[in-house]
């Protein structure tokens, strides 16, 4: 046998036998041999074999070394490494993620500290009847939780916003995925748009991450929440660890229960509780599925979806709610066809959307941080009459669709009151449902015109002259220091001669009012129309008779209430009292009403009988009313930029103003067209299913005197003769001089 085949290494198969032989072997050496026989003798002990002659371990590939399992070892190593680095930083962030969340489950408060945060209070106003009609501020309802609310509406907001509520722990990984899709689709940033964000999440949200308001840092609470509701990737992850920490200090329902009471759903109502009674009138206890799926569909956009501001919208949104309550479980179909088919409606208060002038009114005029800037919930019991508020509302209405050219811009002003000042109803333009806007009635002072005589007459009156003494009407001019010639001229361009003072009132003649007012003095007449309540700049020249100084409707009207109540001032109000929300004594009482008497109750009288002759006789023929006694004035001032008809019977007081907010003339209207129309239109509805009672007018007795101090029956003087003639021809003359162009006459 050669050398080199001594070296042949052995066959695998003989390794095997040569294995199992020795193991044989060994087996048969480890018998006790038998008795008297020798042991065998020892086999030597194998060699080790010689270091680096190791057989080679085969690739688990079965293809051993080459290329592929050089790169197949360093992709190994490389994931070996990612997977040594991945989990220990996952280590770290856990932990960290666990400190955070710690540190803010240690500043959260208890549950019921996080019902009612609002900054500011809420205002609620009632009518005369106690019935609430307007909201200000931030209405709150009052605490609700997630087992005393109705469970249609739990139900509704489980549905609409997280099904997935009570299984996740504060964030569900799905809906944040969908979200991000559903932004990439439509071509937003994946946190732009739909957020993914669970109830938990929105509730973080409400709280400002537990960061509260400081005027310090924001101007406005607006400012504040907008900052609160940014979207951030760190406000996102900060989002998220609050959420967890609230998982672990509130169980499901405390934190849905901290989500109903905080929420902001429109029209100024915080939490379900306020806005089921600000738009069903009930608690939110009582809810019907229809009802619920309205308000839980508010959360998607409030003041969008709002019922009040667009009921349609509103109700075709609650209907996917519906569908989604079905889907769930929550509703079986027969409840859900029901739902459908009938839909949520608007509570009678909601739906009338009444007092938003008058309610601005009134905020107005009561203390500001007891209104606009209240930190309490205040409860205001005013003098509106909603059937009354209704009236005027459809009146202007009904004459700007049948009589004014469409797409005209001209503005109404209507003010309803008692006697005593009490205002019943106010529209301060044309479209009624706003809050906040510019009101005509209280914040437009224009020329009042004519319907300023009758504070001339009520001046002479109270000196004693009576309705039928007379005065000339005639040609004249005045001349006014540093203004030279002024000639007033009657609105027809004609003179009538000798008239009573009732009759220069009834067809609303300039030359006579001017007369009288001069005769009388300027200033009185100054003194009995500021004791009426016009304390606006009155004219100090002639012109003050003809209404040239400007005043505000309410001013207006409320002067008016005081010759109908007998010659006594009014302060025109809205605020009965104001108290705390469940405190039984107001804060404040009634800062309006009678006050001190101006002319005497007979002077007020005959002046009333004056008044109604307007009406029944004169300019103002087209405010009559079948069956009742009515007095009033037209006025429409120069050039025609203003047209009022004020009026009363003898339960109510109503001034109407008609004009454009630029001073645009007004074409074809005076005080004796549309404003008595509307006037007419209002009353009619005001006075719907009273008994028509008698004006409180006194007809004049005796024979007509002569202001100019010549009987007309007699030719000669009278009681007024001793005087008056020569004061008159000394302020006017004898003879009309020719002057400047005359204005035009006013009505």
């Amino acid at each position: 046998m050669t050398e080199k085949s001594r070296r042949k290494s052995p066959l695998v198969a003989d390794q095997r036998y040569r294995a199992e032989t020795v193991q044989q072997v060994n087996t048969k050496s480890k018998t006790p041999p038998k008795p008297g026989t020798a042991k065998p003798k020892a086999k030597a002990k194998a060699k080790p074999a010689p270091r680096g002659k190791a057989p080679r371990r085969k690739s688990r590939s079965g293809g051993g070394g080459g290329i592929g399992g050089f790169f197949g070892s360093i992709i190994g190593w490389f994931f070996r490494l990612i997977w040594r680095v991945t989990w220990k930083f996952a280590t770290v962030v856990a932990l960290l993620l666990g400190l955070a969340v710690m540190l803010v489950y240690n500043t959260l408060p208890d549950m019921s500290a996080l019902l009612d945060a609002r900054q500011r209070g809420s205002v609620t106003l009632l009518d005369y009847e106690s019935k609430p009609f307007a909201w200000r501020g931030d209405y709150f309802g009052g605490v609700i939780t997630a087992d005393t609310v109705s469970p249609n509406l739990k139900n509704a907001i489980v549905a609409t916003e997280d099904k997935r509520f009570y299984r996740h722990f504060g964030l569900s990984p799905r809906g944040i995925a969908s979200a991000v899709r559903i932004n990439l689709q439509a071509g937003r940033g994946p946190l732009s748009g739909n957020g993914g964000s669970t109830i938990t999440q929105q509730t973080a949200k409400l709280l400002c991450l537990g960061v509260e308001y400081d005027p310090q840092k924001w101007k406005t609470e607006t400012e504040y929440e907008d900052d609160c509701r940014q979207g951030s990737l760190w406000r996102k992850g900060k989002e998220a660890v609050y959420a967890i920490a609230m998982e672990l200090k509130y169980s499901k329902d405390e934190i849905l229960t901290i989500y109903m009471n905080r929420a902001f759903l429109g029209a100024g109502a915080r939490g379900f509780e306020a806005a089921s009674q600000r738009y069903f009138g009930k608690s939110s206890s009582e809810v019907t599925p229809a009802e619920a799926a309205m308000l839980a569909g508010l959360l998607k956009a409030p003041t969008r979806y709002a019922p009040t501001n667009n009921l349609q919208r509103s109700q075709n949104r609650a209907a996917t709610i519906v569908g989604l309550m079905q889907e769930q479980g929550y509703l079986t179909k027969a409840q859900a066809d029901d739902a459908l088919t009938h839909p949520a409606q608007l509570s009678a208060e909601a739906a009338a959307k009444a007092g938003g002038y008058f309610a601005d009114w009134v905020m107005s005029s009561g203390p500001e941080f007891f209104t606009r800037n209240t930190t309490e919930d205040v409860i205001i019991k005013t003098t509106l009459d909603r059937r009354l508020q209704k009236a005027a509302e459809d009146a202007v209405k009904v004459i700007f669709e049948d009589k004014v050219k469409e797409g005209s811009k001209a503005q109404v002003a209507v003010v309803v009151m008692s006697a005593d000042g009490a205002v019943r109803a106010m529209v301060g333009g044309r479209d009624n449902t706003v809050s906040g806007a510019f009101n005509r009635a209280i914040q437009a002072k224009r020329q009042t015109g004519s319907s300023f005589k009758p504070f001339v007459y009520a001046t002479a009156l109270e000196q004693g002259f009576s309705p039928l003494d007379t005065v000339m009407d005639e040609p004249y001019c005045m001349n006014i220091p540093g203004s030279g010639q002024w000639c007033p001229e009657n609105y027809t361009h004609k003179h009538y001669g000798r008239v009573t003072l009732a009759q220069a009132l009834e067809n609303s003649l300039n030359v006579p009012a001017v007369k009288v007012s001069e005769t009388v003095g300027r200033d009185l007449v100054r003194q009995v129309a500021e004791g009426f309540g016009i304390h606006s700049d009155l004219a100090a020249g002639p012109s003050l008779a003809l209404g040239a100084s400007e005043s505000t409707l309410l001013e207006m009207t409320g002067a008016y209430a005081g010759i109908l109540n007998g010659g006594s001032s009014v302060k025109p109000y809205g605020l009965v009292d104001l108290r705390l929300q469940g405190d039984d004594q107001p804060l404040m009482d009634a800062q309006g009403g009678i006050g001190e008497r101006v002319i005497r109750t007979e002077a007020a009288q005959e002046l009333v009988w004056m008044m109604s002759k307007v009406v029944s006789e004169g300019t103002g023929k087209r405010a009559q009313i079948p069956g009742w006694e009515v007095a009033g004035k037209t006025g429409t001032t120069s050039s025609y930029h203003d047209a009022w008809f004020m009026g009363f019977t003898a339960d109510y007081v109503a001034g109407v103003w008609l004009g454009y907010d630029d001073n645009t003339p007004l074409t074809g209207v005076t005080g004796s067209g549309l404003p008595a129309e509307i006037w007419r239109e209002t009353m009619i509805r005001v006075h719907e299913g009273l008994e028509p009672q008698p004006l409180p007018m006194r007809v004049p007795e005796g024979a007509s005197r002569s202001l100019n101090g010549d009987d007309p029956n007699t030719g000669g003087g009278n009681s007024l003769q001793n005087g008056v003639e020569q004061l008159l021809r000394n302020i006017f003359g004898s003879n009309a001089a020719p002057g400047e162009a005359p204005r035009p006459g006013q009505r």
